[in-house]
């Protein structure tokens, strides 16, 4: 009795977390711009740990979520709002508003929060995120990110993966598995931003111009890649 009495109190605490994480991943389409640099700023400033120079130098598109929400007892759910920009021959492109969301199995307790940062590194990876929805593991290749200053030279990250991901989570930073998580837009923040609907390809393609609210973001990406991109 005892023991289903704590399953029922970790698995509403857990619940109530997600809730709580998603009432939040809905704020302000803006202040999630301003995030996702803080959130690059951060785990490229870590002396030693971080995405590879190669890693990030080659990456067609970076995608961020400020605060994935993981939570759940046995079925564990995910939750997240993020944005993205590729490149183009003028730059990193205006930022696409996107969901993550999926489920996933194993043995997990209660609610965390992780930031999520996804490299898109290829051109079939891109054609996926040009779709506005796909699905990591069936649409497109996903695999964990190698970690660190340097990616080691035997790595098959360049061969094999559309999609390299990474977590970050109480200061670890780490590669995170994706598999079965859909990517679809969030219209609801791309028409608050924007003040209509612009698609991911129009975006992410260059073709429409970056607001001023998208700096605090593409001037994050752009230093760190430039950086990455000269060592």
């Amino acid at each position: 009795m005892k023991l289903l009495l704590v399953l029922w109190v970790v698995t509403c605490t857990a619940a109530v977390a997600f809730a709580a994480g998603e009432k939040t991943s809905n704020g302000k389409a803006a202040d999630r711009v301003k995030s996702a640099a803080t959130v690059l700023d951060e785990i490229e400033s870590a002396p030693d740990q971080g995405i590879p120079e190669e890693v990030l130098g080659s990456a067609e598109c970076v995608a961020v979520v400020p605060s994935m929400i993981k939570g759940g007892f046995i079925f564990g759910a995910r939750f997240g709002r993020g944005v993205a920009s590729c490149r183009t021959p003028k730059g990193w492109s205006a930022p696409a508003f996107f969901s993550i969301k999926g489920g996933s199995f194993g043995l997990q307790i209660g609610g965390q929060a992780v930031d999520l940062v996804m490299l898109i590194m290829n051109d079939n990876g891109m054609k996926n995120l040009l779709s506005s929805k796909f699905k990591l593991g069936a649409d497109a290749s996903v695999a964990a990110g190698p970690v660190g200053r340097h990616a080691a030279a035997d790595t098959d990250w360049k061969l094999r993966a559309q999609v390299l991901s990474y977590s970050r989570a109480r200061g670890i930073f780490a590669g995170l598995e994706l598999s079965g998580a859909v990517v679809d837009q969030d219209k609801d923040s791309t028409r608050e931003f924007y003040g209509r609907m612009v698609p991911f390809k129009t975006s992410l393609t260059g073709s429409v111009e970056a607001p001023a609210g998208a700096y605090p973001f593409l001037n994050s990406l752009s230093k760190w890649a430039k950086s990455a991109a000269t060592k």
